[in-house]
Order: C-alpha cells, then sequence, then structure tokens
C-alpha cells in the first residue's frame, strides 16, 4: 500500500510578488506543488490569468491578485486581506543597465523604489502577522552582482541588490528570536523573460546579433550554460519551508561558480 507524502509546503500560505513570469512565476508554481496555498500578485493582469489556470490545476485554494509594489497602500490593504500570510516572497524588480555615469536621478529614484523598497513595504506590513503567529519565512531575491560581485554597466542595479542583502540580514537579526526567517537567493544569469529584453535591447544598442549577446552571457557562467528559473524556485522552496528552520540573515548563492 502507497501513501501520499504531504508537500514540503503543506498548511503554509506563501504570497508571491512578481509571479507573472520568470522566478516569481515558477516559485508560485512550486509552492503550490508543494501543497502552500498561493497569493500570486504581480502588475500584469494578462499574465496572472495564465497563471491562475496552472495554480488550478495544483489544487484548490489559491489566488491571483494585481498588485503594484511601488504603491504602499496597495501593499498594506493586501495584508490586512490576507493576515494568514507566513511565507513571503519578494520577486519584484527591474535591471537598468550603465555605468554611474549613465545614471539618472531618475532612473535611480525608480530603482530603489522598485527593487529595494517594495520589500521594506510588504515586509513592514506582513511580518506583524508572522510575528503573531509565532512564526514566518522571508524570501527576497537580490543578485550576485552586487555585494557579491561587481558586474560591468550594471551600476544602478548592483547598488540596489546589495542593498537587499543589507535588509535581509536586518530584518533577520530583529526577529531571530521571534520565530521569522529572512533570507536572500541570488541568482546568477537565469532564462527568463526579463533576460530576453535585456539581450534585445543590448544587441539594438551594440551592433550585435542577438546570438552574440547571449554567448557572452552565457560565456561568463563558469558552467557553460545559463540557470533555470526551476532551479532558483527549489531554492525558494527549501528556504520557505521548515527544512531551513536554522537558516536565516543568509545570502544563497546559485549563479553557476560565477562569484568564484
Amino acid at each position: 500500500m502507497t501513501t501520499t507524502q504531504p508537500g514540503r509546503l503543506a498548511g503554509k500560505t506563501a504570497l508571491v510578488t512578481a509571479a507573472g513570469q520568470g522566478i516569481g512565476r515558477a516559485t508560485a508554481l512550486a509552492y503550490a506543488a508543494q501543497g502552500a496555498r498561493v497569493i500570486a500578485t504581480d502588475i500584469n493582469t494578462a499574465l496572472l490569468d495564465s497563471l491562475a489556470a496552472e495554480l488550478a490545476g495544483l489544487g484548490p485554494g489559491h489566488a491571483v491578485q494585481r498588485l503594484d509594489v511601488t504603491d504602499p497602500e496597495a501593499i498594506r490593504a493586501l495584508a490586512q486581506a490576507h493576515p494568514q500570510v507566513n511565507v513571503l516572497f519578494n520577486g519584484a524588480g527591474f535591471v537598468h543597465a550603465g555605468s554611474v555615469l549613465q545614471c539618472t536621478e531618475a532612473d535611480f529614484d525608480m530603482a530603489v523604489t522598485l527593487n529595494v523598497r517594495s520589500m521594506f513595504r510588504t515586509i513592514q506590513a506582513f511580518a506583524p502577522a508572522m510575528l503573531a503567529a509565532g512564526g514566518g519565512a522571508i524570501v527576497n531575491v537580490a543578485s550576485v552582482a552586487g555585494s557579491i560581485k561587481g558586474a560591468p554597466n550594471r551600476f544602478i542595479y548592483g547598488t540596489t541588490k546589495a542593498a537587499i542583502i543589507g535588509l535581509t540580514k536586518a530584518v533577520a537579526a530583529d526577529f531571530i528570536t521571534q520565530g521569522v526567517r529572512c533570507n536572500a537567493i541570488c541568482p546568477g544569469t537565469v532564462e527568463s523573460p526579463s533576460l530576453r529584453d535585456r539581450i534585445a535591447a543590448q544587441a539594438a544598442a551594440s551592433g550585435q546579433t542577438l546570438a552574440q549577446v547571449e554567448a557572452a552571457f552565457v560565456a561568463r557562467q563558469p558552467m557553460g550554460r545559463l540557470g533555470q528559473v526551476s532551479e532558483i524556485a527549489a531554492l525558494a522552496v527549501y528556504l520557505a519551508s521548515d527544512e531551513s528552520s536554522f537558516t536565516t540573515g543568509t545570502a544563497q548563492v546559485i549563479d553557476g561558480g560565477w562569484s568564484n
């Protein structure tokens, strides 16, 4: 007689930002597959519609909701509507290209607001209920490009992703005895719609072909390939699960050896 083992996230409710595509979408689906009730959010409702169908195939109870993570009122309202959230996955972000000399005040402000301030706001909104419940897990998407490794033409991105690691460690230290853990994932170059957009933009700006630009991205990965969103999602499952109960305040590098 065979028995079905419960998923690694059974009994948990997970809220995922930037769930429409890429790492966020893969994580939302992985959380659902491991038994969590998933509340998937994104600013793009068309992407959420297609995700809703996939989530429905993984079981009942999942929900999708439009969320602009730069809107503090919307974040607070969402937290009030879902006080049962005990896993928060912060995946929203944007990759600006260029050095400090190409950085504008507007670009810098936009990146800080989207890449960093959004995480401050979601954590501030959802952490009180986690603390009241006696536990929770926060997973922030940072990057190996930041405080771990400098990447050319990624000034704003590297600055904000380094800030996320500092934010993560500060939150972890504040709640370390109260059951709420906070960790950061630091990917290298990952195959995603966002990467494809960057490849196209770089090709258009440089006069190179798409294949040439892609080859350069692959070449900087010592493994000789790009990461896959499923690989990042697997780490996100671990950090959300009770298996990582002794892990907090970490910056988990998953970059194919790029930072070695």
